[in-house]
């Protein structure tokens, strides 16, 4: 590692000690390359020269953090992303799901919502939404507040359409949706099940018991520590054989809770936790 490497990561650590402090989001245990990508990124977009300068704003002005949170989240998604996971929480969890008089559902690190809404039409199709509560969860406000509103530029549509139908979907996604507001607007009916709310996996509790909990592609950017946490959070939240969804690139492997669980559908990253 080069000098300036070790200047930066060093310059970095401050930076997210001073935000747990003034702020009380807690970044400090995320994935380090991720995070120098990232703030490289906001010191140029905002034509810094140093990481000092970027913690001099963030500490002294809360609405600029407010605005750079965005480099501190990753907000990166897509409908029906990866349509094989689709395709096995309905071979898999949703027979299982339909055997309880009603069932919560976790998405952790929801994003700006493009997996809440899919999670929700899917649930609308295997009969389950009326009788579903679906907790939708990000440290990002803005991000909360994008994942809500069900709005995504129209031309995404055709990738989100594809992904739809090659998970399993019985329609065409174009009944989910109208255009207007520039953008496609989603069923409000969507929605009612949905709950919205500020969670962090770094520093926040168990807040419910839950059926199956879908936190994919944000453990890769947690450190093994903070991924352990998670992993811990969503254990102590599912109901007995409740289930697990991850992303393409994560695993529990290696982790200190990979006996609590069982590989339903291990290519799709689909787990249940345990009996014992």
């Amino acid at each position: 590692m080069s000098e300036e490497t070790e200047l930066f990561d060093l310059e970095l650590k401050v930076l997210l000690e001073a935000v747990y402090l003034r702020y009380h989001y807690d970044f400090r245990h995320y994935a380090v390359s991720s995070l120098r990508r990232r703030m490289r990124h906001a010191m140029g977009r905002y034509g810094l020269e140093r990481l000092s300068d970027l913690q001099h704003r963030v500490v002294h002005d809360p609405a600029f953090f407010a605005e750079a949170m965005q480099y501190f989240t990753v907000q990166v998604s897509e409908m029906f992303r990866d349509p094989a996971y689709f395709a096995a929480l309905r071979e898999h969890a949703v027979p299982v799901l339909k055997t309880y008089p009603s069932i919560k559902v976790w998405i952790a690190g929801c994003s700006t919502g493009e997996e809440v809404w899919s999670m929700a039409i899917l649930l609308e199709e295997e009969g389950l939404l009326d009788r579903a509560v679906i907790y939708a969860t990000d440290i990002n406000p803005a991000a909360l507040e994008a994942a809500e509103s069900g709005v995504f530029a129209l031309d995404r549509m055709a990738l989100f359409s594809r992904n739809y139908q090659a998970a399993g979907g019985r329609r065409s996604l174009s009944d989910y949706f109208t255009t207007g507001y520039g953008g496609a607007v989603f069923d409000r009916r969507l929605k009612k099940q949905v709950v919205f709310a500020d969670h962090s996996l770094a520093t926040d509790a168990v807040f419910s018991e839950v059926h199956l909990v879908s936190c994919r592609n944000v453990l890769i950017y947690f450190n093994r520590e903070l991924q352990d946490r998670a992993v811990g959070l969503f254990h102590d939240s599912l109901v007995r054989r409740g289930f697990l969804g991850l992303g393409a690139k994560e695993s529990l492997q290696f982790g200190a809770h990979a006996n609590a669980f069982e590989a339903c559908a291990p290519q799709q990253r689909l787990y249940r936790r345990a009996a014992a």
